[in-house]
C-alpha cells in the first residue's frame, strides 16, 4: 500500500468501547477514523453503518476483528514460513503464504504475504 497504516487509534478506541464499555461518541474525528479504517480493512458501504449507533459499533467491532485476526494469521504463517525456509522446504514455506492469501481480506496483510511469496520465487 502506498499510504502509511496506523491502526493504533482504532485499536485504542476498540479497547475503550468494546472491552471496557465506554460509549462510542460519534464525533467527526471518530467517523473519519472509522471510514479510513474500514477502507484499509476492505469494508465497503460504511456510510450507512455510521448513520446509527448500533451500525457504528458493529463497524468498529468488524474493523478491530479484521485487524486482530489478520495480524495473528499472518504472524503465525510467517513463523511457520521461516521454519520451513530454515529447513530448506521452500514449497511448504510458499504454501504458508498461499494459505494466508486464500482467506485474508485486509489489503495490507495480503500485500505482505504476496511480497513474501515473491521473495521466494527464485528458491528451489
Amino acid at each position: 500500500m502506498s499510504e502509511e497504516i496506523d491502526w493504533d487509534p482504532i485499536r485504542s478506541l476498540a479497547q475503550r468501547v468494546l472491552r471496557h464499555g465506554a460509549p462510542l461518541e460519534l464525533t467527526d474525528d471518530v467517523r473519519a477514523l472509522l471510514l479510513r479504517t474500514a477502507r484499509e480493512v476492505a469494508i465497503s458501504d460504511v456510510e450507512a453503518a455510521l448513520e446509527t449507533y448500533a451500525g457504528a459499533l458493529e463497524l468498529l467491532s468488524e474493523c478491530s476483528r479484521r485487524i486482530h485476526d489478520g495480524s495473528w494469521r499472518l504472524m503465525r504463517a510467517l513463523h511457520q514460513m521461516y521454519r520451513h525456509q530454515k529447513a530448506g522446504d521452500f514449497d511448504s514455506a510458499r504454501q504458508e503464504m498461499r494459505d494466508v492469501l486464500t482467506v485474508e481480506v485486509v489489503p495490507y496483510y495480503r500485500e505482505i504475504a504476496q511480497e513474501q511469496l515473491a521473495d521466494m520465487a527464485d528458491e528451489p
